[in-house]
């Protein structure tokens, strides 16, 4: 997986209609760059595409887990901040979708029960692993006990890893194509700066329950 992975560039288009929960919130757009319709994640969200539908998101420290069931074509996208929650075992009940999976085994869990909900088999998962750059080195590397956890997580679970673009100093653009699993991720320097302010402001609002990013990706 690589800068050089590109999506198809012919789409049969889906009307941008509203999603269902728990998508609602969501935000989606019609890029006419690549005649797709583009579901933008922030910290905390996850998302499973709808048909002819990319996923975009904007990683420093955090991860996105590209998980698709190669069998039925259908897949999805989360974008956590840190490891692991601890309570009731990781399920967080009566938090929103941004609160709880803001840690990374809610996020893994919810994201897989979606895909499985469509009729998707554990067994023909494939996943692909982004992002946990080290932005700065005073920063506390939260990037390295990101990309720990999630390959612990993938190994436990037997899940096959087709690709992984991890760690180093530097955020990261990506966009995902479920249907084709296609990943193109863009290592960014102009917008590093600014990855890193919207990580330290949501680590200090972590264990408050809204919690959103602002950044422009498309």
């Amino acid at each position: 997986m690589s800068a050089a992975t590109t999506a198809p560039s012919a789409r049969a288009l889906q009307p941008p209609g509203e999603p269902a929960p728990p998508f609602a919130h969501i935000q989606r757009r019609l890029d006419m760059r690549i005649n797709a319709v583009v579901a933008i994640l922030q910290p905390g969200d996850y998302y499973v595409a709808a048909p002819g539908e990319l996923i975009g998101t904007v990683l420093g420290s955090c991860v996105s887990a590209c998980v698709r069931d190669r069998r039925l074509r259908v897949g999805g996208m989360n974008h956590f901040m840190l490891p692991a929650d601890q309570s009731d075992g990781g399920r967080v009940w009566g938090e929103s979708a941004s609160a709880a999976t803001r840690y990374g085994n809610v996020a893994m869990e919810r994201l897989i029960n979606e895909i499985l909900k469509l009729g998707g088999r554990r067994s023909d998962l494939e996943v692909k692993l982004v992002g946990g750059g080290r932005m700065l080195d005073a920063v506390t590397d939260v990037g390295a006990r990101n990309i720990q956890f999630v390959r612990r997580y993938v190994r436990t679970e037997a899940f096959c890893v087709v690709g992984e673009d991890l760690g180093d100093h530097c955020a990261r653009k990506v966009l995902y194509d479920p249907a084709s699993g296609h990943a193109r991720v863009k290592r960014l320097t102009r917008l590093a700066g600014r990855v890193l302010a919207e990580e330290r402001r949501y680590q200090r609002d972590i264990h408050r329950t809204a919690v959103g990013g602002d950044i422009e990706l498309f």
